[in-house]
């Protein structure tokens, strides 16, 4: 398939979740991520009102995670740390449902709380991604997420946060292409580290990845299209946290 340097920068996501960052690595990511013009930076929610300004004037949108890293906070909880987020300038929310009351077959309160975050978001005018974290599902849950997420209204299915069991698989990024409306776009995240890895997702449908490997991706990108590699001192990579 035919690609140029944008169709790739724009399916990134720059993670920046790591709880050890500092505020000069969260700085510099900010900025990496804008000189390599990815899609967003995917931060710590205490640091998205600095992201944003980070990135005001460019392309790239601040976004967030709700509810991370197990999606245990309350239904009230969650709708509170999104209505901060976006007082602070995100655009994008990443939300982990509440993995135990899936497993305990509690439905009405995943479809509730994926729907009163839904709602917040898009009274904003943002967007939200909804994240499964795969690893501890089976395929039918999988498959009643993916409908739950569609009626309800998110923009995003994820598979992972990136400090489960486990990431992004090509059969569950497949399965829930198959199983989500085309209202309802694709995010792989969860140990994608290379180009060829992006390439693979991407012919699948998926359409945002969530990565900490951003500057490794996107220079192996401009290396393929004879592009000039961009210059950038910045923190470690693989310091990030997916």
């Amino acid at each position: 398939m035919i690609w140029d340097y944008s169709d790739i920068s724009k399916m990134v996501d720059h993670a920046l979740l790591k709880p050890t960052l500092r505020t000069l690595d969260l700085e510099e990511g900010c900025l990496m991520a804008r000189t390599y013009d990815v899609a967003s930076v995917c931060i710590m929610p205490f640091a998205v009102k600095q992201c944003a300004d980070l990135l005001d004037g460019s392309n790239v949108t601040p976004g967030t995670t709700i509810g991370f890293p197990h999606g245990a906070s309350t239904i009230k909880s969650k709708v509170d740390q999104s209505k901060t987020a976006l007082a602070d300038g995100c655009t994008e929310l990443d939300m982990l449902i509440n993995i135990s009351k899936l497993l305990s077959g509690d439905w009405n309160y995943v479809r509730s709380e994926v729907q009163a975050v839904v709602d917040i978001t898009h009274e904003h005018g943002q967007r939200l991604k909804i994240i499964f974290e795969t690893c501890y599902l089976s395929d039918d849950d999988k498959i009643r997420l993916c409908e739950i997420c569609g009626e309800t209204g998110a923009d995003w299915v994820k598979t992972s946060t990136g400090f489960g069991t486990g990431g992004a698989t090509l059969e569950d990024l497949t399965l829930m292409r198959k199983h989500s409306p085309d209202s309802v776009q694709v995010k792989a995240s969860g140990g994608i580290r290379t180009l060829d890895t992006l390439l693979s997702v991407r012919d699948i449908g998926v359409t945002r990845i969530g990565t900490s490997s951003t500057q490794t991706i996107l220079d192996e990108a401009r290396r393929r299209l004879d592009l000039p590699p961009i210059e950038f001192n910045g923190p470690a990579e693989n310091s990030t946290g997916r």
